[in-house]
């Protein structure tokens, strides 16, 4: 065990994790993110191709097509500052010009276009996360061409995806299928609207399953992507992956290629990680995000030959973090992880996606190889904060219509802006704060119409007694300046 440090340390650098990222290098071939149904009643399934000569994909079409959507999204770049016309008249006077009057730059607005895949027929939406970020708005057309404003519900970068809901009832809903039981080689099709050109569906087959491509920068992301040779491209983005029978199997996400455009390879978010995603986010307003807290490597010929292994493949625990789940529940330095709840476990990737489906308070059973026999262990998982508590965000219909998720203060803002009370707000989607004013995430909301912002809770009261126009005062982060703005209830 003496080389073992050096030997894992090779195998981890650049892609050491807490159940978080896992880089491979694609060289040359950059991984591009593109920017910017009825109930499935009897389908024909095909098992075994030599009874279906003569494989068509037509129903599988009708089946998946209409629960599949265009989103426009619309970005406006934020002017700098907020001028005296834009507060709302019955506030001005509470100031003097001078102190409302800032630089200003004029806006410039662009487009972007994806996909996303209707999940139920009350209007829920799942698309990526990079489809719907930094937008002011959100128009969905549907398969039948009705068009509607969306409103963001919560947002996942980690696992790059978003839902978002239409104000509508009776909607064509996809099924959702299980993406475990999807097989390499399989037959897929991908629906989407790439290029703006709506309603478009590809076949291809899975090429690969637990596919890690590096796309999303380290931490607490999770990359564990079905891989196929469906072609897809920049608008298919959030769009459906089914399988033969019209479920969804997976969100397409990303393309590899040196162009930009396709070129033999798509990925898309297993069904599975996306649903728990989307679960939490309509149960809680934001992700349940359980981790196991190690540092982690696929296990190749050195690591073996180094650990005396007598198997070739699992998951080497690098590190174990102290007070983390994985120390608390017996696993140590230089174990391999090869199965968790039953789920043999071959690649960092397919560990990061059962424990990403997982939340904080769950309890798996881990499968380690140590010292070339076999251990199960008990794992009570722990969330970001170290403790088994899930955290829920703000649900409520108003908060929402401002595209905000917003958290308490800290004493150390507290002291360092010299402030006795606010909220922050720590994520912006699109909504009536980011169409309307400039406000940044980041910023510490201290009073609305000149009464002090205690809570979350005295906020929503506070708006929800306003019809008009509404004055915010608080703190820009960048600056350490107070700042007005004005936005219309």
């Amino acid at each position: 065990m003496k080389n073992f440090g050096k030997t894992l340390l090779a195998a981890v650098l650049g892609g050491a994790i807490t159940i978080g990222a896992y880089k491979v290098a694609f060289d040359n071939k950059p991984v591009i993110i593109e920017k910017a149904a009825n109930p499935v009643a009897s389908v024909a399934k095909y098992n075994n191709l030599s009874d279906n000569i003569n494989l068509d994909f037509s129903t599988t079409a009708a089946v998946a097509t209409p629960a599949v959507v265009h989103i426009t999204s619309t970005i406006t770049s934020s002017v700098q500052g907020q001028q005296l016309q834009q507060i709302p008249a019955p506030f001005r006077f509470f100031f003097d010009e001078d102190q409302l009057r800032q630089q200003q730059q004029a806006p410039s607005e662009k487009k972007g276009s994806g996909s996303g895949v209707i999940i139920s027929d009350d209007g829920y939406i799942v698309t990526n996360n990079h489809v719907v970020e930094d937008a002011n708005e959100l128009q969905v057309v549907l398969n039948d061409k009705r068009s509607y404003t969306a409103t963001v519900i919560g947002t996942d970068p980690s696992t790059d995806l978003a839902l978002i809901k239409i104000d509508e009832s009776d909607l064509p809903a996809i099924t959702i299928g299980n993406s475990d039981n999807v097989k390499t080689g399989e037959w897929v099709m991908a629906v989407g609207n790439p290029f703006n050109l709506e309603s478009t569906v590809t076949a291809g087959i899975v090429s690969a399953k637990g596919r890690s491509i590096g796309i999303f920068g380290g931490g607490a992301n999770i990359e564990s992507f079905i891989q196929t040779d469906a072609a897809v491209n920049p608008g298919n983005s959030g769009g459906a992956l089914v399988n033969l029978n019209g479920e969804l199997i997976g969100i397409n996400t990303a393309i590899a290629s040196p162009t930009g455009s396709y070129s033999g390879y798509s990925f898309a978010v297993p069904s599975n990680l996306a649903k728990k995603v989307v679960d939490d986010l309509m149960q809680y307003g934001k992700v349940q995000r359980a981790f196991l807290g190690v540092r982690i490597s696929d296990l190749n010929g050195d690591l073996a030959r180094e650990l005396k292994a007598n198997i070739s493949q699992g998951v080497v625990v690098g590190e174990v973090n102290e007070n983390s789940s994985a120390e608390e529940g017996g696993i140590e330095q230089g174990d391999i992880i090869v199965k968790v709840d039953n789920k043999k476990v071959n690649s960092v990737p397919q560990l990061q996606e059962i424990i990403g489906g997982k939340r904080p308070g769950d309890e798996v059973s881990v499968v380690v190889n140590r010292n070339g026999s076999e251990k199960t262990l008990d794992v009570v998982l722990k969330g970001e904060s170290g403790t088994e508590k899930l955290v829920s965000a703000n649900k409520s219909e108003l908060l929402q219509s401002l595209g905000a998720e917003f958290t308490p203060i800290t004493k150390e803002d507290q002291s360092k802006y010299r402030i006795q009370s606010g909220i922050k707000v720590n994520k912006l989607y699109a909504g009536k704060l980011r169409a309307q004013t400039n406000i940044r995430e980041g910023f510490i909301i201290t009073r609305i119409n000149k009464q002090d912002v205690t809570s979350i809770d005295q906020l929503e009261q506070m708006l929800s007694q306003e019809d008009g126009g509404v004055l915010i005062e608080g703190i820009n982060p960048e600056t350490g300046r107070k700042e007005y703005h004005g936005f219309g209830m």
